[in-house]
Protein backbone atom coordinates (compact mmCIF):
# COMPACT_ATOMS: atom_id res chain seq x y z
CA UNK A 1 0.00 0.00 0.00
CA UNK A 2 1.54 3.71 -1.21
CA UNK A 3 2.24 5.78 1.76
CA UNK A 4 0.61 9.12 1.58
CA UNK A 5 3.10 11.98 1.44
CA UNK A 6 3.71 15.01 3.92
CA UNK A 7 2.37 17.14 1.21
CA UNK A 8 -0.85 15.40 0.58
CA UNK A 9 -1.38 15.03 4.38
CA UNK A 10 -1.26 18.99 4.68
CA UNK A 11 -3.78 19.30 1.57
CA UNK A 12 -6.07 16.77 3.08
CA UNK A 13 -5.93 18.20 6.86
CA UNK A 14 -6.93 21.60 5.28
CA UNK A 15 -9.65 19.97 3.20
CA UNK A 16 -10.96 18.76 6.02
CA UNK A 17 -10.83 21.74 8.12
CA UNK A 18 -12.53 23.36 5.64
CA UNK A 19 -14.93 20.81 5.60
CA UNK A 20 -15.79 20.85 9.01
CA UNK A 21 -16.02 24.50 9.24
CA UNK A 22 -18.70 24.85 6.17
CA UNK A 23 -20.76 21.94 8.00
CA UNK A 24 -20.81 24.35 11.62
CA UNK A 25 -21.62 27.16 9.72
CA UNK A 26 -24.12 25.31 8.15
CA UNK A 27 -25.74 23.82 11.61
CA UNK A 28 -25.91 27.07 12.96
CA UNK A 29 -27.86 28.46 10.24
CA UNK A 30 -27.41 31.96 10.91
CA UNK A 31 -27.73 35.13 9.06
CA UNK A 32 -24.05 36.03 7.30
CA UNK A 33 -22.93 39.26 8.55
CA UNK A 34 -24.78 42.23 6.49
CA UNK A 35 -22.56 44.89 4.94
CA UNK A 36 -23.21 48.13 7.16
CA UNK A 37 -23.03 51.92 5.96
CA UNK A 38 -20.01 53.59 6.18
CA UNK A 39 -20.82 57.21 7.74
CA UNK A 40 -17.66 58.11 9.03
CA UNK A 41 -17.41 60.79 6.90
CA UNK A 42 -20.98 62.61 7.85
CA UNK A 43 -20.41 64.25 10.61
CA UNK A 44 -25.07 64.59 11.10
CA UNK A 45 -25.13 60.54 11.21
CA UNK A 46 -21.52 60.40 14.11
CA UNK A 47 -23.79 63.15 16.25
CA UNK A 48 -26.92 60.57 16.19
CA UNK A 49 -24.80 58.02 16.76
CA UNK A 50 -23.03 60.05 19.68
CA UNK A 51 -26.53 60.52 20.99
CA UNK A 52 -28.34 56.83 20.26
CA UNK A 53 -24.53 55.53 22.20
CA UNK A 54 -24.97 57.68 25.50
CA UNK A 55 -28.94 57.11 25.74
CA UNK A 56 -28.78 53.28 25.33
CA UNK A 57 -24.88 51.63 25.65
CA UNK A 58 -23.34 54.16 28.11
CA UNK A 59 -26.24 52.80 30.93
CA UNK A 60 -23.95 49.94 30.88
CA UNK A 61 -20.86 49.76 28.18
CA UNK A 62 -17.94 52.28 29.08
CA UNK A 63 -15.89 53.88 26.44
CA UNK A 64 -13.23 54.44 29.18
CA UNK A 65 -10.56 55.59 26.05
CA UNK A 66 -12.81 58.60 24.53
CA UNK A 67 -13.64 62.06 26.31
CA UNK A 68 -16.53 63.69 25.81
CA UNK A 69 -14.89 66.96 24.62
CA UNK A 70 -12.92 64.74 21.56
CA UNK A 71 -16.73 64.85 20.10
CA UNK A 72 -15.72 68.16 19.06
CA UNK A 73 -14.25 66.15 16.32
CA UNK A 74 -17.43 65.53 14.87
CA UNK A 75 -18.91 69.14 15.04
CA UNK A 76 -20.66 69.33 18.52
CA UNK A 77 -19.26 72.57 20.76
CA UNK A 78 -18.50 71.96 23.63
CA UNK A 79 -21.56 73.44 25.18
CA UNK A 80 -23.94 71.17 22.92
CA UNK A 81 -21.94 68.61 24.79
CA UNK A 82 -22.55 69.85 28.01
CA UNK A 83 -26.52 70.61 27.04
CA UNK A 84 -27.14 66.90 25.82
CA UNK A 85 -24.86 64.08 26.29
CA UNK A 86 -23.31 65.04 29.85
CA UNK A 87 -25.23 63.64 32.79
CA UNK A 88 -25.09 63.85 36.95
CA UNK A 89 -22.13 65.86 37.44
CA UNK A 90 -20.10 64.14 34.45
CA UNK A 91 -16.89 67.02 33.30
CA UNK A 92 -16.37 67.50 29.61
CA UNK A 93 -12.93 66.28 30.00
CA UNK A 94 -13.97 63.05 31.49
CA UNK A 95 -13.65 59.76 29.59
CA UNK A 96 -17.13 58.31 28.92
CA UNK A 97 -17.76 55.53 31.89
CA UNK A 98 -20.54 53.24 32.07
CA UNK A 99 -23.59 54.79 34.81
CA UNK A 100 -24.00 51.21 36.09
CA UNK A 101 -21.99 49.48 39.11
CA UNK A 102 -19.70 46.81 38.02
CA UNK A 103 -20.53 44.43 40.88
CA UNK A 104 -24.38 45.31 40.27
CA UNK A 105 -23.45 44.51 36.36
CA UNK A 106 -21.76 41.22 37.38
CA UNK A 107 -24.87 39.89 39.02
CA UNK A 108 -27.67 41.11 36.89
CA UNK A 109 -25.81 39.93 33.65
CA UNK A 110 -23.15 36.73 34.76
CA UNK A 111 -20.62 39.18 33.35
CA UNK A 112 -19.47 42.77 33.30
CA UNK A 113 -20.45 44.82 30.04
CA UNK A 114 -17.34 45.41 28.03
CA UNK A 115 -15.50 48.60 27.32
CA UNK A 116 -17.20 49.57 23.67
CA UNK A 117 -14.24 51.91 22.96
CA UNK A 118 -12.23 49.78 20.25
CA UNK A 119 -15.14 47.28 20.03
CA UNK A 120 -15.71 47.81 15.98
CA UNK A 121 -11.86 47.31 15.73
CA UNK A 122 -12.01 44.28 17.77
CA UNK A 123 -14.58 42.23 16.80
CA UNK A 124 -13.44 41.59 13.13
CA UNK A 125 -13.62 38.52 11.07
CA UNK A 126 -13.97 36.07 8.59
CA UNK A 127 -17.79 37.43 7.92
CA UNK A 128 -16.33 41.31 7.50
CA UNK A 129 -15.30 44.05 9.59
CA UNK A 130 -16.03 44.90 12.75
CA UNK A 131 -18.73 46.95 11.69
CA UNK A 132 -20.66 44.76 9.68
CA UNK A 133 -20.62 42.70 12.77
CA UNK A 134 -22.24 44.92 14.88
CA UNK A 135 -24.24 46.20 12.23
CA UNK A 136 -25.77 42.72 11.85
CA UNK A 137 -25.04 41.85 15.28
CA UNK A 138 -27.56 44.87 16.72
CA UNK A 139 -30.37 43.71 14.21
CA UNK A 140 -30.49 40.17 14.96
CA UNK A 141 -32.47 40.44 18.74
CA UNK A 142 -35.71 38.81 18.93
CA UNK A 143 -37.81 37.36 22.10
CA UNK A 144 -36.75 34.68 23.71
CA UNK A 145 -38.71 33.75 26.65
CA UNK A 146 -36.77 31.02 27.93
CA UNK A 147 -33.31 33.46 28.63
CA UNK A 148 -33.14 35.89 31.84
CA UNK A 149 -33.46 39.01 29.94
CA UNK A 150 -36.27 37.46 27.63
CA UNK A 151 -33.91 38.24 24.73
CA UNK A 152 -31.61 36.36 22.23
CA UNK A 153 -29.59 36.83 19.39
CA UNK A 154 -29.28 35.30 16.17
CA UNK A 155 -25.27 36.50 15.53
CA UNK A 156 -24.61 36.09 19.33
CA UNK A 157 -26.77 32.74 20.65
CA UNK A 158 -27.12 32.97 24.63
CA UNK A 159 -26.34 36.38 25.01
CA UNK A 160 -26.12 38.14 28.52
CA UNK A 161 -26.97 41.19 27.02
CA UNK A 162 -30.99 42.55 26.74
CA UNK A 163 -32.48 44.15 23.61
CA UNK A 164 -31.51 47.68 24.77
CA UNK A 165 -33.39 48.83 21.37
CA UNK A 166 -36.56 46.91 21.41
CA UNK A 167 -38.65 50.12 21.87
CA UNK A 168 -37.38 51.46 18.62
CA UNK A 169 -37.42 47.92 16.29
CA UNK A 170 -40.47 46.15 18.54
CA UNK A 171 -40.55 42.48 19.24
CA UNK A 172 -39.12 39.76 16.20
CA UNK A 173 -38.92 36.22 16.01
CA UNK A 174 -36.89 34.36 13.51
CA UNK A 175 -38.40 31.72 10.79
CA UNK A 176 -36.64 28.54 10.36
CA UNK A 177 -37.02 26.27 7.26
CA UNK A 178 -35.94 22.44 7.86
CA UNK A 179 -33.72 21.22 5.40
CA UNK A 180 -31.97 18.04 4.41
CA UNK A 181 -28.33 17.59 3.63
CA UNK A 182 -26.17 14.57 3.39
CA UNK A 183 -29.56 12.87 5.14
CA UNK A 184 -28.86 15.20 8.08
CA UNK A 185 -31.58 17.86 8.96
CA UNK A 186 -30.88 21.34 9.25
CA UNK A 187 -32.40 24.67 10.41
CA UNK A 188 -31.76 27.47 7.65
CA UNK A 189 -32.67 30.86 8.80
CA UNK A 190 -35.05 32.44 6.21
CA UNK A 191 -36.36 35.96 7.85
CA UNK A 192 -37.80 37.29 10.33
CA UNK A 193 -41.30 37.65 11.76
CA UNK A 194 -42.86 41.15 13.60
CA UNK A 195 -44.75 40.51 16.48
CA UNK A 196 -44.90 43.80 17.55
CA UNK A 197 -44.15 46.90 16.05
CA UNK A 198 -41.71 49.80 17.44
CA UNK A 199 -41.32 52.98 17.28
CA UNK A 200 -39.64 52.96 14.26
CA UNK A 201 -40.07 51.58 10.95
CA UNK A 202 -38.10 48.78 9.51
CA UNK A 203 -35.49 51.27 7.56
CA UNK A 204 -35.73 53.48 10.31
CA UNK A 205 -34.12 51.50 12.57
CA UNK A 206 -31.42 50.33 10.26
CA UNK A 207 -30.66 53.97 9.54
CA UNK A 208 -30.56 54.37 13.06
CA UNK A 209 -28.13 51.69 13.84
CA UNK A 210 -25.72 52.47 10.75
CA UNK A 211 -25.54 55.89 12.52
CA UNK A 212 -25.13 54.17 15.80
CA UNK A 213 -22.00 51.28 14.23
CA UNK A 214 -20.64 53.93 12.31
CA UNK A 215 -20.24 56.03 15.52
CA UNK A 216 -18.11 53.13 16.93
CA UNK A 217 -16.29 52.86 14.27
CA UNK A 218 -15.24 56.22 14.23
CA UNK A 219 -14.63 56.32 18.26
CA UNK A 220 -12.28 53.30 17.70
CA UNK A 221 -10.35 55.57 15.70
CA UNK A 222 -11.07 59.00 15.04
CA UNK A 223 -8.45 59.99 12.78
CA UNK A 224 -9.15 57.32 10.18
CA UNK A 225 -10.77 59.43 7.82
CA UNK A 226 -7.47 61.99 8.30
CA UNK A 227 -4.80 59.19 7.59
CA UNK A 228 -6.67 57.89 4.61
CA UNK A 229 -6.44 61.74 3.09
CA UNK A 230 -3.10 61.90 4.40
CA UNK A 231 -1.96 58.69 3.23
CA UNK A 232 -3.64 59.70 -0.19
CA UNK A 233 -1.68 62.95 -0.45
CA UNK A 234 1.67 60.70 0.26
CA UNK A 235 1.50 58.00 -2.24
CA UNK A 236 0.58 60.93 -4.79
CA UNK A 237 3.71 63.01 -3.82
CA UNK A 238 5.81 59.66 -3.78
CA UNK A 239 4.55 59.01 -7.61
CA UNK A 240 5.55 62.44 -8.71
CA UNK A 241 8.95 62.24 -6.92
CA UNK A 242 9.23 58.71 -8.22
CA UNK A 243 8.62 60.60 -11.97
CA UNK A 244 11.17 63.22 -11.30
CA UNK A 245 14.25 60.95 -9.62
CA UNK A 246 13.69 58.36 -12.62
CA UNK A 247 14.15 61.14 -15.22
CA UNK A 248 16.97 63.27 -12.81
CA UNK A 249 18.36 59.29 -13.36
CA UNK A 250 18.06 59.23 -16.73
CA UNK A 251 19.50 62.55 -17.76
CA UNK A 252 22.53 61.98 -14.76
CA UNK A 253 23.68 58.72 -16.99
CA UNK A 254 23.36 59.94 -20.41
CA UNK A 255 26.40 61.53 -21.21
CA UNK A 256 28.15 58.19 -19.43
CA UNK A 257 26.46 55.77 -21.35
Amino acid sequence: MKTMGFTQKIILGLLLALGLATMAQANVGGPAWDKAPNKTNDMGALQNGAKIFVNYCLNCHSAAFMRYNRLTDIGLTEQQIKDNLLVTNTKIGDTMKAAIDPQQAKAWFGVNPPDLTVIARSRAGAGGSGADYLYTYMRSFYKDETKPTGWNNMLFPNVAMPHVLWQLQGERRPIFETLTEHGNAVEVFKGWEQLKPGSMTAQQYDQTVGDLVSYLQWMGEPVQNTRVRVGIWVLLFLGVFSVLTWRLNAAYWKDIK
